[in-house]
């Protein structure tokens, strides 16, 4: 199979998130099935690195939303890009994240978590198929994100690429 780390998270939140199964398996369990599946070991232990990093970012985001003292966390204003983003982070994905944050699916810190994701990846683009998955996991990792991550759920699996109306 041999894909990306994207490819990887995809398809481990796709088997183990969506699915009815129980819990997630241990780390070495889920590299060995990741494996099986056909991945790389190195993308692997990427993207097992990095799904560990999100739940760290769960602890950050849930102080960061109910400390007032949080600029990200206050009124809407607007993102300034540094140049090592703009060079990763398309001008499409970065409209697509703004209309999302509109929309009220993601709040600014949760913008902010979902930017440090993509930066994580190491990669030069991400399109906006899989945005909307990096989006996804990061609404799951997040308590009390229902209604956000039910609406995120459907523009994934929307045929279409449209921005939310």
């Amino acid at each position: 199979m041999n894909g990306s780390v994207v490819d990887i998270l995809i398809y481990v939140f796709d088997q183990y998130m969506l699915t009815d199964h129980e819990e997630v398996p241990e780390r070495d369990t889920l590299a060995e099935d990741l494996e099986r599946a056909g991945f790389g070991r190195a993308d692997v232990e990427r993207a097992l690195d990095w799904l560990a990093d999100l739940a760290g970012e769960r602890h950050r985001a849930a102080v960061s939303e109910l400390d007032p003292s949080d600029a990200t966390a206050q009124a809407p204003s607007i993102r300034i890009y540094v140049p090592h983003e703009l060079d990763r982070i398309s001008t499409e994905s970065r409209g697509y994240l703004l209309a999302l944050e509109e929309q009220g699916i993601l709040s600014p810190t949760q913008r902010e978590i979902v930017i440090d994701r993509l930066m994580a990846l190491d990669v030069d683009d991400v399109d906006i198929e899989r945005l909307k998955w990096l989006v996804l996991m990061v609404l799951s990792s997040q308590p009390g994100q229902e209604q956000a991550y039910a609406l995120m759920e459907n523009l994934v699996f929307e045929d279409d690429e449209q921005v939310p109306h």
